[in-house]
């Protein structure tokens, strides 16, 4: 390679890149100021909530505690407990709560999609609320989603999962990353649809929702991808709450190779996302293909920096050098350092594109491979 191919390949990576980074956010916030308003107004409706569980003895009676408490007629409210194969104490758990209407269906362990599936078709209701086990819920948060159904355009209702401060820089960091991914669903939402929902909570009309293959890795946006495609909203309602804690650099890293890995997934079921079909293309591209081709961009501006002119090239590979360095070296930064504000987001950075190159190994693996239990 020359150096002007080089310099050219460089150039048109490094865009690439900023663009997915801070180019495309911008031109959303941009996009947003002419907004597609949902008309919202109070009204209740059957609301069936499929609450799946695998082992989850340690959440269970604080979880089934937060959806007694909802701010909603509880005479149209139906709890379903979908006790995914639970080896340990969840089912007895939550059969103390058979008085105050919680039903608990025991299931032979298949994953989370074959367990939505068997509650989607045992409910009779106008709403499904999706929920997990972990994330207790604001009191209102059910009634302002139910709200948004008033609008005939919309179909599925996502709330938002508020990440609780952690003791660690690491999580910290690992919380702007929330931040941003919740940044960019706002305006979205403003436009038009969210690119999927939120897993912790959300509701669409149970019309609509039809059985998911049981290998899905993203069933909180393969579901409303079902109703995008039938013409309907999905849209992000950042009032309705649900809390979790700061996962760890560890945990988080499982989580996004399971995630990116069901983009890919996804495209099996929605090749349309690619197409002219879909009305969301640029951002479907932008955004969570982007996100898929980032790791792959940053090797190549690696690879290419060494063909570089002088100095440029020096400059290119010192300035990647040292932020490699950085995240290296982070593990072992003193929480109080000065150093750890930059080591530890280069470090959060470097692992969630290793996460996102992870990703293709669904292509390798059987997708329930990259399911891995919450701690």
């Amino acid at each position: 390679m020359t150096e002007r191919e080089s310099c050219i390949v460089f150039l048109f990576v490094s865009t690439w890149v900023v663009y997915v980074l801070v180019g495309y956010p911008l031109l959303l916030a941009l996009r947003a100021r002419r907004p597609r308003p949902v008309r919202a107004e109070p009204c209740e409706l059957n609301v069936t909530v499929l609450l799946p569980v695998h082992n989850g003895e340690r959440w269970i009676d604080a979880k089934l505690r937060s959806l007694l408490a909802l701010d909603y007629p509880r005479h149209l409210m139906r709890i379903l407990v979908l006790s995914d194969g639970s080896a340990e104490r969840t089912e007895e758990i939550a059969a103390e709560f058979a008085s105050q209407g919680v039903e608990v269906l025991s299931l032979p362990h298949g994953g989370k999609a074959a367990a939505l599936n068997t509650g989607m078709a045992q409910a009779r209701s106008d709403i499904l609320f999706f929920t997990d086990v972990r994330q207790p819920l604001e009191k209102s948060s059910l009634r302002l989603l139910v709200a948004c159904f008033a609008d005939p355009e919309v179909d599925v209702a996502s709330g938002e999962l508020v990440i609780l401060a952690g003791e660690h820089r690491e999580q910290a960091s690992v919380g702007l990353y929330w931040e941003y991914q919740k940044w960019i669903r706002k305006p979205l939402s403003r436009i038009d649809s969210v690119l999927g929902a939120t897993g912790a909570i959300y509701a669409m009309r149970r019309m609509l929702a039809k059985p998911i293959d049981p290998a899905t890795l993203l069933d909180d946006v393969l579901l409303p991808l079902q109703v995008f495609f039938a013409g309907y909203r999905v849209v992000f309602v950042e009032s309705a709450l649900a809390s979790d804690y700061q996962p760890s650099l560890e945990m988080e890293f499982r989580r996004k190779v399971r995630t990116q890995a069901g983009i890919y997934h996804l495209l099996r079921f929605y090749p349309g996302l690619l197409g002219p079909g879909n009305g969301m293309w640029m951002d479907f591209v932008s955004h969570k293909l982007g996100r898929l081709t980032l790791p792959f961009a940053l090797l190549a501006l690696v690879a290419d920096s060494f063909f570089l002119p002088r100095p440029w090239a020096g400059i290119a590979v010192g300035g990647q050098s040292a932020w490699l360095c950085l995240a290296s070296v982070d593990r072992w930064v003193a929480e109080r350092s000065p150093l750890k504000r930059l080591s530890s987001p280069a470090r959060a950075f470097t692992v969630l594109m290793a996460a996102a190159l992870c990703a293709v190994s669904i292509f390798f693996v059987p997708a329930k491979v990259l399911w891995r239990p919450t701690r």
